[in-house]
């Protein structure tokens, strides 16, 4: 079967790779029709993210078919049309049934304390390969496959894997009340529902930072208040229009590659080494916030990364909520508000391409070409 696959830093290919075989009771085989390009993917491609393997097929994002079931999965049948959540989760440990899915002491190889599993990921992960292919061995599946109803389609489907309940998360780590005011730090897919969320949540005025317009031209759609870095000082900026109060809650949305500019080609990026700057989007996003505010976030950064403006933190009295998405908590909720017509996941998407295209589709995305938010693969039926 065809698949990407991740050869080494800006080095990934599409692949004929073997077709994934039960290993587990509780294993799925799910023949894949949508997967998508992640901003994380872009992470292990330009090495600011460490420990990927060679060979490891790539995503965490997915949508398809059931084919195959391991005895053990006795709430789904072959021909289920499912959604599979970026994060890998046992369903039965402790954090797992407190909710904290990401956290799962099982699902990860390396070790109770090693931390999240998810598709498509680092050593550190698991490794386990990912969902930019025609079929994907899904463990856990009687916990992490969750049915989707006919009239939800791939599109809205595929923005939930990963990019909605990320967001979703994020707004309800940055404690989000009625009438208060947020800052986004960063406009790409999980930006921008971010956005969505913090509204959906109440809140009554929400600022969106970033430096390219075709991002912040979906940002002002969305009903955000737009800050262009590349225009102006946005920290001047927020507290002019906040009287010099700041904000009350702020996303970071971005993560590492905030240092790195808006990116380049996959190929020839230098990789990230710990002891780098400070994020500037955490910089912002402190220097933003009003005393006694809220920073969420979920934006990615390796272990290793140790740079953060604490005194500025500390002296504000800010709270920090972070972390990775324990997405198998949040899908089933964000399926009923897009059921009820509160929100329409598949608007975020701006490409949809071929799998056999996903390499060229890589390279367009990494550039941050106009236009290319949020990618859907295709897989060829």
């Amino acid at each position: 079967m065809k698949a990407v696959v991740f050869h080494g830093v800006g080095d990934i290919r599409l692949d004929d790779v073997p077709e994934p075989t039960l290993q587990e009771p509780t294993d799925a085989i799910v023949r894949i029709t949508a997967s998508a390009i992640c901003g994380t993917d872009l992470h292990f491609i330009r090495g600011s993210a460490p420990d990927m393997q060679s060979g490891t097929i790539l995503g965490h994002e997915g949508v398809g078919i059931v084919e195959a079931l391991g005895p053990e999965v006795r709430n789904l049948a072959a021909g289920d049309r499912v959604l599979i959540p970026s994060t890998i989760a046992c369903g039965n440990c402790a954090y797992c049934r407190a909710g904290y899915f990401a956290q799962c002491d099982l699902a990860n190889p390396n070790g109770k304390k090693a931390g999240t599993s998810f598709f498509g990921g680092p050593k550190a992960t698991g490794p386990f390969h990912g969902l930019q292919a025609e079929k994907a061995r899904i463990p856990y599946a009687h916990v992490g496959l969750i049915k989707l109803p006919d009239s939800i389609t791939d599109n809205q489907a595929i923005a939930m894997s990963d990019i909605f309940p990320t967001a979703w998360f994020g707004a309800e780590m940055a404690e989000i009340e009625d009438g208060d005011t947020v800052a986004v730090f960063g406009c790409g897919p999980v930006g921008l529902f971010a956005i969505i969320s913090a509204r959906l949540m109440g809140a009554g005025r929400v600022f969106a930072i970033d430096g390219l317009s075709d991002r912040l031209d979906r940002a002002r759609e969305l009903g955000a208040e737009c800050i262009n870095f590349e225009e102006e000082d946005p920290i001047a900026a927020l507290n002019r229009l906040t009287d010099d109060i700041g904000v009350d809650r702020a996303i970071d949305a971005v993560g590492i590659d905030a240092n790195h500019g808006h990116g380049g080609h996959p190929h020839g990026h230098e990789q990230w080494q710990p002891g780098d700057a400070p994020s500037q989007a955490l910089k912002w996003a402190v220097e933003g916030l009003a005393k006694a505010g809220t920073l969420s976030i979920i934006g990615v950064y390796p272990q290793g990364f140790e740079s953060f403006p604490i005194g500025a933190a500390m002296n504000k009295n800010l709270r920090m909520n972070m972390g990775n998405c324990h997405h198998r908590k949040y899908i089933p909720k964000l399926i009923e508000l897009t059921l009820a017509g509160k929100v329409d996941p598949a608007s975020v998407l701006t490409q949809c391409e071929p799998l056999t295209d996903a390499i060229s589709a890589f390279a367009a995305f990494d550039l941050h070409e106009q236009g290319w938010i949020k990618v859907k693969l295709k897989t060829d039926e």
